[in-house]
Parts: structure tokens; sequence; C-alpha cells
């Protein structure tokens, strides 16, 4: 089978920390930085990463940051160059969450990590491509079309946050923010070879960020490196008063990370590693555990019974909270409406049916039906159930354990258009990330080799729930000696 040619764009910015540190030496300008980036996105608008490219407002940006980091006076992320997915508001710019109903909607305020972000000195150089409300695995269900993934343009590029996953593997960016909600930073990470980290729920404000599963849905980052990611995370961390949900526990310094696994104690979970899972990434999963035995770390095999129940359990919860959420979507106050209407009910109708597409009404179907009269205990009371269980299997396996590493997916980048006709098949590409969500615990995915076909394999850890640190080093760790 022949290979799909990797891009050369990944060398359009350095990290963080050596663009800043050019620009500082005067070898450099953020300025520079940014339009080298903008050009790299005009040269590569087949890969449909970004929806909306903010040309006149990044440079305008740098210019203003670069004068900062010559006076001394920037923020910690002064120098960096940061897409955000296009379902987290940016005051006065387009935000469509992949959706002909928002078409045309432009959010008059910031969400809270867009301020924050800002605040520290990053350049938001866009908003990144998604399935439509950050519904799919696939980044195929876009309004403004599919994404590519920019290591093998015939494969997709993960979903929900493949738009954020493409810019960064691609070098339009430095980092970028995306939402999970069941693994939409992780599978996108895995499936274009770079890291992304889904925080504990609560540890990033969700103020700003359109509602698709609110018990489910978490903002994180992604990028080329652990570093990198660390350093968006410490910005954008932190209890917010905007946000009900956001926790009080206080942020520790994450770049003070170290890339060790000694002492530490590594679970394996036997369920991650059965039938459907390639040949490769069993294969990377088994010489990333011999690396961290031989570093000093202890292996041992876990148990997590209810991962068969954690798909269905998801997808029950997730499309009931779904059908809530997007109820606020009728054509009457906002995004699109239907033209020619003869009623208050024909409007609704006809807006609901024409401004989202296929994937979005399936779930909100599916939604209505479970928290419908005579099935609300049968479906959704019993997924909240089982949901208090999968929670309870990790409780148990951290008691013996300090991370668990898994698969980040059962299988590489799939081609495009291979699973657009079979749901349940693009489902089951979430099988190894869902149950994090249902139990709001951290997790991380760092690319860890390729296949036979030179497709990134991903691996994933998962911590204690506030426990980002670990993650961090432990990423770090396999970074360095992958």
């Amino acid at each position: 089978m022949t290979r799909d040619r990797q891009p050369s764009a990944s060398s359009t910015v350095p990290s963080i920390r050596a663009t800043r540190q050019a620009i500082r030496e005067g070898n450099d300008s953020l300025e520079q930085v940014v339009s080298r980036c903008l050009a790299a996105i005009a040269a590569g608008s087949d890969i449909n990463a970004f929806i909306t490219v903010f040309d006149e407002q990044a440079l305008e940006a740098a210019r203003r940051i670069d004068g900062q980091i010559r006076s001394g006076t920037a923020g910690p992320l002064a120098g960096a160059v940061i897409a955000v997915k296009d379902n987290i508001a940016v005051k006065d710019c387009l935000m469509t969450c992949g959706s002909r109903i928002l078409h045309n909607f432009i959010p008059p305020y910031d969400a809270t990590v867009i301020s924050r972000l800002q605040e520290a000195g990053a350049v938001i150089i866009g908003k990144t491509n998604l399935d439509e409300f950050a519904m799919g695995s696939s980044s195929e269900h876009s309004a403004s079309g599919a994404v590519k993934n920019p290591v093998a343009p015939g494969h997709v590029a993960g979903g929900s946050s493949g738009g954020s996953a493409a810019a960064v593997a691609a070098g339009y960016c430095h980092a970028a923010l995306g939402s999970d909600t069941g693994g939409s930073i992780r599978q996108p990470a895995a499936f274009t070879g770079v890291f992304g980290l889904k925080p504990t729920y609560g540890r990033v404000s969700r103020f700003g960020l359109a509602a698709f599963a609110s018990s489910l849905d978490q903002i994180g980052p992604l990028a080329r490196s652990t570093e990198d990611l660390a350093a968006v995370l410490q910005v954008i961390s932190g209890h917010d008063p905007l946000d009900g949900t956001s926790a009080q526990e206080p942020a520790p310094d994450f770049s003070a990370s170290v890339a060790s696994l000694n002492g530490k104690t590594i679970g394996i979970p036997a369920q991650y590693l059965g039938e459907g899972v390639q040949p490769e990434i069993a294969a990377a999963v088994d010489a990333a555990a011999e690396k961290a035995r031989s570093s000093g770390a202890k292996v041992v095999s876990v148990d997590l019974p209810m991962t068969d129940y954690a798909i269905a359990t998801y997808y029950l919860i997730c499309t009931a909270e779904a059908s809530s959420n997007l109820a606020r979507y009728d054509g009457a106050h906002y995004g699109f409406r239907a033209e020619g209407v003869r009623s208050l009910e024909e409007m609704y109708t006809r807006s609901r049916s024409e401004g989202f597409g296929e994937e979005v009404k399936r779930r909100i179907m599916l939604g209505t039906y479970v928290l419908s009269a005579g099935y609300y205990d049968a479906y959704y009371r019993r997924a909240m159930k089982a949901r208090s269980l999968i929670r309870r299997d990790f409780e148990q396996a951290f008691a013996t354990c300090d991370l668990l590493l898994t698969p980040t997916t059962p299988t590489t980048a799939f081609r495009s258009g291979e699973k657009t006709t079979d749901p349940l098949a693009m489902y089951l590409s979430d099988i190894f990330t869902v149950s994090v969500n249902l139990a709001g615990l951290p997790a991380i995915s760092f690319p860890y080799g390729r296949d036979d076909q030179g497709l990134p394999i991903g691996l994933q850890c998962i911590a204690p729930a506030f426990d980002e640190i670990s993650l961090l080093r432990a990423a770090r760790f396999f970074e360095q000696n992958g």
C-alpha cells in the first residue's frame, strides 16, 4: 500500500520558548512569526484546518506584543501563536461550531480561556474546523467541509477537534485549544502525531464553550511537545467564578514536571488490549511498558470490568445532554432562521431541520428518546448508575497504581469516508477515551511511533483527578525515550 506523503510545514514554528528567545535576542519578531504562520495556513488551505483566520487581528496583536517583549513587560505566553476550536467564543469574531445554524453568530464576549491566553501574551491566529457542535470522531461532519490529516491527507484527522490537531501537526501554530467530551482532543492528537491533554473536569473553565454534554465537556490544549502543552495548560487552568463547575483546586507549576517514571507503578488494563486493537498499537504499548520498567517503574495489570459498557453509557448520557443543550438553537434568537415560514411551529421545525446536520439531528433524537416518559428509567437512569461503576473501577485501579497506560485509539487514522455511513463503527473509535470523561479524570495522548503505513500511533496515560503533573512527567519521559 502506498504511503501518503507528509507535508514539510511542521518547521513553520519552533517551540514557544525558542520563538520567544529568538525575538528577545533580535533574531526574529513575532510579527514575522505570525506572517509565516499565515502564509503556511494559506498554502495548506486544502487541509481545511481553519474556518476563520484572523489575518489583520493577529498581525496587529503581534506588533503590540513585540514591543512588550523588547521592553520586558510581556506575559508568560508572549511569542506563542495559538489556534482555537470554533466552539470557543472569541469576542466579535465568527463562531460557527461547524454548523449552518450558527453561520452568522458573533459572540459579544470572550471565553475565559481566551481572556487568559490574551492576557498572557498569546496571539490567537484563527478558529479551527470541527465536527458540528463537537459531535463526531473524524471532523467530517462539518458545514465547512471535512478536515484532512496533514500527515496523510487521504486519512481523517480525527475528531471532533480535528482542525486544532491538524493545525498543530502542520505547523500552522505553536499550540491549539480543543474540547474533549469523549476523546475529542486525544483521538485527533493520536491520529495526527501530536500531544493532546484532556484536563480533570473543572480544572479549566468552560465559560464561553458551546455546550455539547455539560457534565463531560472539557477544554484542553494540543501541541507538538509536552513543554508547549504545559505552558498553555498553566495559563488556562484555575478557578473561574463565571463557571459553576469550575474547581477550587489551585493549579500547580506544570512547567516543573520532570521526565521521570522512577518509582511509579503503571497499570495496564487488560480490557484495552483485546480484540480489535491494531497489532502495531498493541506492540507500542508493550514497548512503552518495557521502557518504563527499565527506567525504574513497576508495571502491573489492572482490571476495568465496566469498560465493555463505556460506549453505551457514554452515548446515552451525551445524547441526553445534547438534546437539552441544543434546544436553544430554534431560529428565534440568533443564528440560522428558515425563510418563508407561516407559523412559529414551522419556523422552529424548518430552522432546526435545515440548520443542523445529520449527525447532530441523530444525537438530538436519541437523546430526546432516552429522556422521554417511559424510557428515562430504562436508559438514562441506568446509564448514570453505570457511570458511577465506571468511576469506581478507576478508583480501585488507582488504589494500586499511579498511572494507567493504554492505547488512545484501537487503530491508527482511518481513511476519509470509510466510516461516515456506519455510525457504530465511528463511535467505537472512541472506546478507549470515553471512560475518562465519564469519570472526570485527566488523560494525555502522546505520539509513540508509527504503523507500517507510516501513520502515527498514539498512546494514552490516565491519572487520578487533578494529577496532570504526573501525566506531563510520563508523556515527557516517553517523548524523550520513544
